[in-house]
């Protein structure tokens, strides 16, 4: 890859975290405050633990972005709430997933409900990201998740691509999506550089039930991580080039999955930056 097209990438990331009860002390430490940050959501723990960690890290100068998943919602009413508390503590981004939990906390059973109750509320966010599926989404066909999207753009103002490994199938997916005419720009998801065995111990930690699930639906990053040479990030980058910086494509930046793998992200962030730069 271009060395201008990659630090561009670099330059424009977002953090994804988990919130553990040593999230914020990471973050302090580690992570730029122009390095937007987004904080999960757990069908076991709930929206409380998003909620205080992404107020906590908004008040010390993040541009945060908490996950609200619609089926974590138990009604309109919390809802509003929700949107309240956020722009109360300066949150003015949200990221709308429709979530794991089943069943459902309340009515909101995807996503596409939320969005429209968002907009119907005056658009209290100025941004609002939704997902998008590169590689197949365990139980929804691939011309259902981009019909979602195509669903989703006029209350949408991004998405964020989930995982993928294979930078041909990501080429694939964004020239489906843009063929479909969805426009809104695009958050590569990317895994930063993880060791499977603190990947292990990390879906261990979330709840029996909940890293089961994980588990299950995404056994294929494990055999990924555990490959002779393991992963490397920047080896994804660098064949996904094409893609990546075609202005057609509309990426608007990379979403890296940390896995709470915080200080490593950071470093090997610097470290590709600070060898582009020499």
């Amino acid at each position: 890859m271009g060395a201008g097209g990659l630090r561009t990438l670099l330059k424009t990331v977002r953090y994804e975290v988990l919130p553990a009860k040593a999230t914020e002390e990471k973050v302090l430490a580690h992570v730029p405050r122009d390095v937007v940050v987004t904080v999960t959501a757990s069908p076991v723990k709930g929206l409380e633990p998003t909620l205080d960690l992404a107020g906590r890290l908004a008040a010390h100068g993040y541009r945060v972005v908490p996950h609200v998943p619609a089926r974590l919602l138990r009604d309109d009413l919390h809802l509003k709430e929700v949107a309240g508390r956020l722009r109360e503590a300066g949150v003015d981004d949200v990221f709308v997933p429709a979530g794991d939990a089943d069943p459902p906390a309340g009515p909101y059973d995807g996503a596409l409900p939320v969005l429209r109750r968002l907009s119907e509320l005056g658009g209290p966010f100025s941004h609002v990201g939704v997902t998008g599926y590169p590689e197949s989404h365990p139980l929804i066909h691939d011309d259902i998740t981009v019909q979602a999207m195509w669903d989703k753009r006029e209350h949408a103002t991004y998405i964020v691509s989930n995982l993928c490994f294979d930078p041909r199938v990501l080429a694939d997916w964004l020239v489906r999506v843009r063929r479909r005419e969805v426009t809104l720009p695009v958050h590569v998801g990317v895994a930063g550089p993880v060791q499977r065995a603190k990947l292990m111990a990390m879906a261990t930690k979330i709840g029996v039930g909940e890293s089961t699930r994980f588990l299950a639906q995404h056994a294929s990053w494990f055999v990924r991580f555990a490959a002779p040479g393991g992963y490397s990030p920047e080896k994804l980058l660098t064949r996904a080039e094409n893609a990546l910086t075609d202005h057609a494509s509309g990426v608007a930046g990379l979403h890296l999955f940390t896995f709470n793998q915080i200080a490593e992200t950071e470093k090997w962030r610097r470290s590709l930056l600070d060898r582009l730069d020499a």
